[in-house]
């Protein structure tokens, strides 16, 4: 089964913040999970509030867990409200679906965790997010 590697989540994470560097975002915090939820990795910006890991992990998890991106599930949650309010009470509250929770891919389009950015607007989170994801060499599904 194709995993993503500590190094390759601290490379993503690296780059998706030096992405909101160059974009002059505010201070983001980004975690990597894997396939099944957990955590790889995880850097928050100085200056960013402490509050943000959940938030992060709120975008990526909602994403791995449902297999759509932040976007998506904001779509959804705007069309049917009652299913992404169930969804979440089924993952105990633990899902925000809004952009910069990101599904990350292999080339064969395998599944292989998502990363989760906040900090800046939501669109914002999801660009910086997408470049760390591409850096690294994985397709970002945003």
């Amino acid at each position: 089964m194709a995993s993503i590697s500590l190094s390759r989540a601290r490379q993503m994470i690296r780059k998706t913040l030096e992405a909101g560097r160059e974009a002059e975002m505010n201070p983001l915090s980004v975690v990597v999970l894997d396939n099944g939820g957990h955590v790889i990795a995880f850097e928050r910006q100085d200056g960013a509030s402490p509050g943000r890991f959940a938030i992060a992990h709120g975008k990526a998890y909602g994403a791995v867990m449902l297999g759509m991106p932040g976007s998506a599930q904001m779509a959804r949650a705007e069309a049917q409200p009652y299913f992404v309010a169930a969804a979440n009470g089924a993952f105990g509250g633990a899902m925000i679906p809004v952009p910069g929770g990101i599904l990350i891919k292999d080339s064969k389009g395998r599944t292989l965790g998502a990363l989760g950015v906040t900090g800046d607007s939501s669109d914002n989170d999801a660009a910086a997010g997408k470049a760390g994801v591409e850096a690294a060499g994985l397709v970002a599904a945003i």
